[in-house]
């Protein structure tokens, strides 16, 4: 492997880290967004909604910071981060879908799901 070779890997790897990171972050603000809107004494869907919206916000947040750190990761623990990031995100998708404007949010954890996909690929 030359050395452009290896150069163009690791930008492509950070490129893929930041972008992960800012879809995190939408999704974190999406969620958290139709957490609030969601009644606390509502219904029961509603309260699994409100429930997920705020898992999901706080999940995103932190792999957000995990990977907005500086220095040599621990690709082990940012694997699993983002292999639990995703999951929380489809099943915050999941319980939006159908939710009468939640579909925004549903969106970003859509996206957010992608993102940690394509991270964890460039890391295989």
């Amino acid at each position: 492997m030359t050395s452009t070779t290896t150069q163009q890997q690791l930008f492509q790897y950070l490129e893929d880290r930041f972008s992960c990171a800012q879809a995190c972050t939408a999704c974190a603000r999406a969620c958290a967004l139709r957490a609030s809107l969601a009644a606390s004494d509502g219904t029961a869907e509603e309260e699994l909604v409100r429930r997920k919206g705020i898992l999901c916000a706080e999940v995103c947040d932190a792999t957000c910071r995990v990977l907005s750190e500086q220095g040599p990761a621990d690709e082990a623990g940012v694997r699993v981060r983002l292999e639990w990031c995703r999951t929380v995100c489809l099943e915050c998708a999941h319980a939006f879908d159908g939710q009468p404007g939640a579909e925004d949010g549903a969106k970003a954890c859509r996206e957010c799901a992608q993102s940690c996909t394509d991270l964890l690929a460039s890391l295989a």
